[in-house]
């Protein structure tokens, strides 16, 4: 049993979890895993390839010698900066469709799983709950619905200069749910150990607390919901 404790936010897109896994890994002081982030490096490495997103076997050496680093906040891939592309939608929606295939999430696992050093991680993605992770002392189930989340993403996108639009990015967004909740390899789903995190109405602000209230809690040693 690794002894470096883990939280683990899972959640379907746009819920939020990514700034909150960032925040509550400053505020602990712990390390942190964006593993959708690898996801989306490796469908970039993949079109700069000339790869299908649908050819395994060609992704999986791709997955396994990724050339990939995090600093200082900016996502490095083959030597660029791709902290920008990684973000657009349309590498999101090229990673949710290579994220389907066993073989890339296989290659993929203990690259993730490195990431677990002293004095703790907070990794956010899918399934680092139920696969990754499956031993994180905290688990959190974030969610909100499509309409919520899309207009998140829109102002995002606009803040960074990207062009979108609402009804597209609702349209895009329940796609990818249905996608990655009904996939065969870790399917996104709430495991009965989760604690639910429903932003939809919620700031930003008070998901980090809820979040931190909860990491207190079980580092204490008190039980919680």
């Amino acid at each position: 049993m690794n002894p470096v404790k883990v939280l683990a936010i899972d959640g379907p897109t746009a819920s939020g979890k990514g700034t909150v896994a960032t925040r509550v890994a400053e505020a602990l002081g712990w390390n942190l895993l964006d593993s959708g982030s690898i996801y989306r490096m490796v469908a970039l490495a993949a079109i700069k390839r000339g790869i299908g997103l649908n050819d395994e076997t060609a992704l999986i050496p791709v997955a396994e010698q990724l050339d990939a680093s995090f600093n200082h906040g900016r996502i490095i891939l083959e030597g660029e900066d791709v902290s920008v592309v990684v973000r657009k939608e349309e590498t999101g929606n090229a990673a949710s469709k290579l994220a389907a295939l066993p073989g890339v999430r296989a290659a993929l696992l203990e690259r993730q799983r490195a990431f677990r050093e002293v004095p703790g991680l907070v990794a956010d993605g899918r399934d680092m709950a139920s696969i990754v992770f499956p031993d994180a002392f905290l688990k959190i189930f974030m969610t909100a619905s499509a309409e919520a989340r899309a207009e998140r993403r829109y102002k995002q996108l606009i803040e960074k200069g990207l062009s979108a639009n609402i009804d597209s990015l609702v349209l895009e967004l329940r796609e990818r749910d249905l996608r990655d909740a009904s996939r065969p390899v870790a399917p996104l789903k709430q495991g009965p150990d989760s604690v639910l995190l429903d932003t939809t109405q919620m700031g930003i602000d008070e998901a980090v607390q809820f979040v931190l209230d909860r990491a207190h809690e079980r580092l204490a040693g008190k039980t919680g919901n």
